[in-house]
């Protein structure tokens, strides 16, 4: 099992705890957008199946 040498200090525990979180809400606001720009028709470069009734089977 991996263990650290040295003791980390809290500055650096915060630092690496800070970009963690900050890329997590980077990544909800990419989603937020995308969500977005596909519910409004504007979404370029991304491909979604629509759903087509049923009239292919009669």
């Amino acid at each position: 099992m991996a263990v650290p040498k040295k003791k980390k200090s809290k500055s650096k525990r915060n630092q690496r705890h800070a970009v963690w979180k900050g890329k997590a809400a980077i990544a909800a606001q990419k989603a937020i957008s995308l969500g977005k720009s596909v519910l409004t028709g504007k979404a370029q470069g991304f491909v979604y199946p629509i759903e087509e009734e049923e009239e292919e089977e009669e």
